[in-house]
């Protein structure tokens, strides 16, 4: 097992790696203390590790376990989903001493530390994230929250959790999409500020694919450590912290005008990602064979490198204009000087923005 920490003062949290970690009651029991436990997870992961967590749960400190069983996908988190949550809490009569447990992917994760950001103004909760892309990037910095028909991720709180607890074999019963998903947000870390990991990546991506423990170990720790080391930083958001969204603006527009669910939230940022680097190559900032290297590994992941249809470029610029990363007006978004050197800027030509769109929209 590996042990990392996000620096925040008394708010600091560990993030525990290794495989069979489920089957391991001392971590839970530190962060539970006796209180009463509800997990929340959803239909596709409950029959796999429910089972193993609750019985885990019962050889700790805590009380009789209550679960909320969520429906799977992206399309779920909203806030009627989110009220199912608030009505089980309630039912059950858990106070504000007691915490809850996220067992799942992002959607799960991102949904159940918002309900812990604002039940009875803020009850504690614990990540134990089962897909790459959970393990390696949402459970991590207590970005919590839900989807609104015109806007991604616009409702939500910053509330870190108590423990992340990152079972590595939960990987092995992930489907394919689902674990390419996860590598392009292991490759933004790469890009944003990491040239030796993207290099790595370019090495040994199929190891990663083909699932092997200890390559997959690698990447796991290595972009938790990057995170963590920008969350420690920036916990807000107000600054350096915005680089991590790099690929997201365009990612965003693209799971909105599709719709929640078409796309995976990876494959988005994926080619989100490929459009912040063929923007940055316009604005010459990035060299042409920079932006075909990213490229490449991003389809040898098995990724999308072109635009799906039906978006067209003035419906992009609709969707990108609603986004967090707006202030004042004016869209910001993450670039790139080259492979390891990104930037967020509102500085940027907007015919350079405008050329993109029209050469990747597909109306």
């Amino acid at each position: 097992m590996d042990t990392l920490t996000v620096e925040l003062g008394e708010r600091s949290y560990p993030i525990h790696i290794g495989r069979g970690l489920l089957d391991e009651p001392a971590w839970l029991d530190q962060a539970l203390k006796g209180r009463r436990a509800m997990v929340v997870t959803n239909e596709t992961i409950a029959p796999l590790y429910l089972d193993t967590l609750t019985r885990t749960l019962a050889r700790t400190d805590t009380g009789p376990v209550e679960t909320v069983i969520l429906p799977d996908g992206e399309q779920f988190k909203n806030l009627q989903t989110l009220d199912t949550i608030y009505t089980a809490l309630l039912e059950r009569r858990l106070d504000r001493g007691a915490v809850l447990i996220a067992l799942g992917g992002g959607v799960i994760g991102d949904i159940t530390g918002f309900a812990a950001a604002s039940y009875q103004r803020g009850i504690d909760f614990i990540q134990v994230p089962t897909t790459l892309l959970s393990q390696v990037d949402s459970s991590v910095g207590g970005k919590t929250g839900v989807n609104h028909p015109l806007g991604k991720n616009m409702i939500g709180a910053f509330h870190q959790p108590r423990l992340v607890l990152i079972d590595t074999d939960t990987l092995n019963t992930l489907p394919d999409r689902e674990l390419s998903a996860g590598i392009a947000e292991v490759i933004k870390y790469g890009l944003i500020d990491d040239p030796e990991f993207f290099q790595w990546l370019e090495q040994h991506l199929p190891r990663l694919l083909a699932r092997e423990p200890e390559a997959l170990a690698f990447a796991i720790r290595r972009s938790c450590a990057d995170k963590a080391r920008v969350v420690a930083e920036d916990e807000r958001e107000s600054g350096r912290r915005a680089l991590l969204n790099l690929g997201h603006t365009f990612g965003h527009a693209i799971e909105t005008g599709l719709g929640y669910g078409r796309w995976l939230h990876g494959e988005a940022v994926a080619m989100g990602m490929v459009m912040a680097a063929r923007m940055s190559c316009r604005m010459g900032w990035m060299s042409e064979s920079e932006v075909a290297r990213i490229t490449a590994l991003i389809s040898a992941a098995g990724l999308p490198v072109e635009a799906p249809p039906g978006l067209s470029a003035a419906r992009f610029r609709e969707l990108m204009a609603v986004d967090k990363k707006v202030q004042q007006g004016r869209l910001r978004l993450v670039l790139m000087q080259g492979i390891g050197r990104s930037l967020v800027t509102a500085d940027f030509d907007p015919r350079a923005l405008d050329d993109t769109l029209e050469a990747l929209a597909h109306p």
